[in-house]
């Protein structure tokens, strides 16, 4: 009895991050150690995919369950649901691959935390950044930072222009972010590539004139609109 409520606890917390479920999180709902412990004995219920990190036998195998389990390891008390920004937040290549975004191949998995943390994982890599709750959205139960941050994060590490075009591309075909966004992100790389300095639609362009979309106009159009709306809201502050 003791065993099978045990199961049905992680069953209950695994069923809402892709089959997983951590140790700390077992142990946090109730879940005697040694119970636990026997569970995950070779053979059992429990599958180790990470240190600390354990599969429900039964369970479908996840897409991109190695990056799913790296980043449940980030904070193994806190449930994927409950996570913000302070609990690390999946980022760079490792969110583009996740929303299928451009052609850049994931090296490491990437994560960004606003507080600085290392790793022995030799194939995770960890950026020490700040990011706004705005720059992040839940994306399939991740907490993944928004395209338009992905961009800019990409090219303060010198990243193509062409390789990030393809990307915004993609997510404003995707509907997975806005023009204005866009827009914003890359004002501070503009003087990088000669021009005037915050003209983030200037270098959005750029970047999109680099793939060739058809729908660059329409984009160009709701990026302007997005800029005057805010100088507007801004004139209109106190």
């Amino acid at each position: 009895m003791i065993v099978q409520t045990a199961l049905q606890r992680l069953s209950g917390i695994a069923e809402d991050q892709w089959g997983l479920i951590t140790r700390q999180q077992a142990l946090l709902s109730g879940v005697d150690r040694k119970v636990f412990e026997r569970l995950s004995d070779p053979g059992k219920s429990l599958i180790r995919v990470a240190s600390g990190v354990y599969r429900m036998t039964g369970a479908p195998i996840s897409e991109h369950l190695a990056l799913k389990a790296a980043w449940l390891q980030l904070a193994p008390s806190t449930f994927a649901f409950q996570r913000t920004v302070v609990h690390g937040v999946i980022s760079h290549r490792s969110a583009a691959e996740v929303m299928q975004l451009g052609h850049l191949a994931e090296q490491l998995m990437e994560f960004t935390l606003t507080t600085r943390r290392q790793t022995r994982r030799t194939d995770v890599r960890l950026h020490h950044l700040h990011v706004a709750e705005q720059d992040c959205f839940r994306f399939q139960g991740m907490l993944l930072t928004r395209p338009s941050r992905v961009a800019h994060d990409l090219l303060s590490q010198r990243e193509d222009l062409g390789a990030v075009g393809h990307l915004i591309a993609d997510a404003l075909g995707k509907n997975l972010d806005q023009p204005g966004n866009m827009a914003r992100q890359l004002q501070s790389h503009a003087r990088h590539f000669g021009l005037e300095r915050g003209d983030g639609i200037g270098l959005l362009q750029w970047a999109l004139e680099l793939v060739g979309d058809e729908r660059m106009s329409g984009w160009l159009a709701m990026a302007h609109d997005a800029t005057r709306h805010s100088l507007k809201h801004e004139g209109e502050r106190p």
